[in-house]
């Protein structure tokens, strides 16, 4: 199989089921290795007349390490037959081991942009902006009591779909 670009236009995927159901892997790479976790928390939209996806990492996540040390990063989206690799992926560290190599994944580039090879969809993704949640800034209190028990607040990562690339 192989990627050919679409436009965002032609994004047809249910973002409901492609984010929150389907599930993620975030991929950045720094100092020439790559690191990826799962995620199933972020969007889709525009923001600043720019097409975007926005994403949240907790601070104790060895991926958000190489988020902060790269100026870009990849969305992939996989078929439901790799979902115990994403379950795999988003329960073991890269600190402890190489989770890339031991799922089998292949990593593939666009403009130094690490991505996966068996993915569906990649969006690669260049950072626009980083804020960390603060607690004072919650209005809903009872998703603050019930997602941050150990006040471990995401930081939230805008970023810019440059490329959007599915499966033939």
């Amino acid at each position: 199989m192989a990627f050919k670009e679409i436009q965002a236009e032609d994004f047809v995927y249910s973002t409901f089921k492609t984010i929150g159901k389907d599930w993620l892997l975030v991929t950045a790479e720094k100092d020439g290795k790559a690191n990826t976790m799962t995620a199933s928390w972020g969007g889709l939209g525009v923001m600043w007349g720019k097409n975007v996806a926005y994403v949240v990492i907790r601070p104790q996540r060895y991926t958000k390490e190489f988020i902060d040390g790269a100026d870009t990063l990849s969305l992939t989206v996989f078929d439901e037959n790799y979902r115990k690799m994403l379950s795999y992926c988003g329960s073991v560290s890269g600190r402890d081991e190489d989770k890339i190599a031991k799922s089998g994944l292949t990593v593939a580039h666009e403009n130094n942009t690490p991505y996966f090879n068996e993915a569906k969809i990649a969006l690669l993704c260049k950072k626009l902006y980083a804020q960390e949640f603060k607690p004072e800034c919650f209005i809903d209190q009872e998703s603050k009591e019930k997602w941050y028990p150990g006040a471990d607040y995401h930081t939230m990562y805008i970023v810019e779909i440059e490329k959007i690339l599915v499966q033939e």
